[in-house]
């Protein structure tokens, strides 16, 4: 591709969790995206922050190099550095700002700090075709559930929220209680398409604004499964197909069904998710469904885009580079916020 001095070349990073991801675009068009992830934390059940830390200072510099390598570009060709300001684990996003503010100051050129959150939701304009604004973005994490109304590229409002724990913390934490392996979500959509999604019934919080609750569904997954097999030991080994498309089918429902009040009471037909639950194929299939039952445009990012990358930094960095939206070399990374 031949460059152009005048358009910019930005190489993204994002070291929010345990995945160090590097990415480099041209004018908004990706060039490469590279992704390392760690395994360590599997044998613990979770991500480990500190272990998760010493992972990207391992991980940085090569997957950096990799992604200018295969995006053909020179370092020195480069217009800014967006990087994941927060929110994250404060260990982890600190190797990549500091990361990318020395690679700034060496190479005389400025910063984009990036909220994670936002880019998810960002992850839409990589698409072919991305939604029109205004639009509905159901962002669904580990560490997020929200509604948020999309104005513009860079425009975002918060409709509703969790109260409590996220869509994707439900899914690894009943994962746990089935005795599932860490990450469990993806293994509670793996089962799940082979079991009697009404096998079980489980409860189905109704919040009176446009927020979510999942902590009394896991309380109630643990009050089942701990009854169950006490009259049968095995019982999860015997109905593990059953149990895990009820659950999914349950949280799924949950986040479809405020999804379906916010869009309609707020006029728009554009909708999208996003976020590491928008992998969940079941979630993929109702906004489908719903989409054609409602008149819904409806969208959703590739699965490369959907759990951590630097792609989904580097789109958002982009138009707040064009915006002229760069960060203080003393700006601090955040752990929480939205």
């Amino acid at each position: 591709m031949p460059l152009n001095s005048d358009t910019p070349i930005i190489l993204a990073i994002e070291t929010s969790c345990d995945d160090t991801a590097a990415a480099v675009l041209y004018n908004g068009k990706m060039l490469a995206n590279i992704v390392a992830t760690q395994k360590i934390h599997e044998q613990y059940g979770g991500v480990i922050p500190e272990l998760a830390s010493r992972a990207h200072q391992q991980h940085i510099v090569p997957v950096v190099k990799a992604a200018l390598d295969k995006a053909g570009i020179n370092i020195s060709e480069l217009s800014a550095i967006a990087y994941t300001q927060g929110p994250g684990l404060i260990g982890s996003l600190l190797v990549g700002s500091q990361f990318a503010k020395g690679l700034s100051l060496a190479l005389n050129i400025p910063t984009i700090g990036v909220n994670h959150l936002h880019a998810h939701i960002g992850a839409h304009y990589l698409n072919e075709q991305p939604p029109q604004f205004p639009f509905l973005c159901l962002l669904v994490s580990g560490g997020h559930t929200q509604i948020v109304k999309v104005s513009s590229h860079l425009e975002m409002e918060i409709i509703g929220s969790t109260i409590d724990d996220a869509a994707g913390e439900a899914f690894d934490k009943a994962a746990k209680m089935i005795g599932l392996p860490y990450p469990g979500g993806p293994l509670i959509d793996q089962y799940a398409n082979k079991g009697n999604p009404l096998a079980y019934k489980f409860p189905i919080a109704k919040l009176p604004a446009y927020d979510f609750s999942f902590s009394g569904l896991k309380t109630s997954i643990l009050y089942f499964l701990q009854k169950q097999k006490v009259e049968d030991e095995h019982f999860i080994e015997k109905h593990l197909n059953d149990i895990c498309a009820s659950i999914r089918y349950t949280i799924v429902k949950t986040l479809m069904q405020t999804l379906a009040r916010v869009a309609e009471d707020f006029n728009i037909k554009e909708i999208g998710i996003a976020g590491g639950v928008s992998a969940n194929s079941l979630l993929r299939d109702e906004l489908t469904q719903m989409g054609i039952q409602k008149g819904w445009k409806t969208y959703v990012p590739a699965f490369e885009y959907c759990t951590d990358n630097a792609g989904m930094i580097g789109i958002l960095g982009h138009y707040q580079y064009l915006k002229g939206d760069f960060a203080d070399i003393s700006a601090m990374p955040y752990a929480r916020g939205h």
